[in-house]
């Protein structure tokens, strides 16, 4: 942990957004947020610089970005829910500023539905994959083309895939798989400290894990 390092934040004050702020706050990180509505933020704090703007705007990414050791993003569709291309818009812009800005590490949350050259799905992982692509082909579509930006990134990308993410302060242990999801769910606060782990952690550059809550 290296709480001077301040942490440029995409998708603040989602559902796993937001137990993410809290976890970073708690660790004593500088914090830059990118907020559509800044309204939306609950948590009041000094450590936090808001940026007002869309994803889609290189311009605001740009500044989001300047002055920050690393971005983490949990970027949802949200509510309204945003275009379906919103996930390949943002690692595109993200990673265009970071490379101008020479910042190194990126984190971003994506589904299980994501599909990688090393997986080995089953079960409910390779169900849900399936559901995914059959129930919400335009949004999974993107995800993957996510993917497929940051894999030919030289940045040092971590690509999170998530089971369900339970909304709860309860903390366990956190299990990593790049071949098979390990569980079907993972506690947001758990997930929120894995994703501070790989500020530091090296395991997983330009890996695309699958994690869960061990049971």
């Amino acid at each position: 942990m290296n709480p001077s390092l301040i942490i440029a934040v995409i998708g603040g004050t989602g559902k796993s957004g937001s137990y993410l702020v809290k976890q970073l706050l708690n660790q004593g990180y500088q914090l830059k947020l990118l907020l559509r509505n800044p309204d939306k933020l609950q948590i009041k704090s000094p450590k936090i610089e808001i940026i007002t703007g869309d994803i889609n705007d290189y311009t605001t990414i740009y500044q989001l970005i300047k002055g920050c050791d690393a971005v983490i993003s949990t970027l949802g569709l949200g509510i309204p829910a945003s275009e379906p291309t919103i996930f390949s818009q943002s690692s595109s812009n993200v990673l265009k500023a970071m490379n101008e800005l020479a910042v190194r590490r990126y984190i971003v949350t994506t589904g299980l539905n994501v599909d990688t050259p090393f997986d080995k799905k089953t079960g409910t992982t390779a169900f849900g994959t399936d559901w995914m692509k059959k129930t919400f082909p335009l949004s999974t579509a993107n995800k993957q083309l996510e993917y497929d930006i940051l894999k030919a990134s030289s940045i040092d990308w971590t690509l999170v895939r998530l089971p369900l993410i339970e909304l709860t302060d309860e903390v366990g242990e956190v299990t990593a798989s790049l071949e098979d999801c390990p569980g079907e769910k993972i506690s947001a606060t758990d997930l929120a400290d894995f994703l501070i782990e790989q500020l530091t952690d090296r395991r997983f550059i330009q890996k695309a894990p699958f994690v869960a809550s061990k049971i």
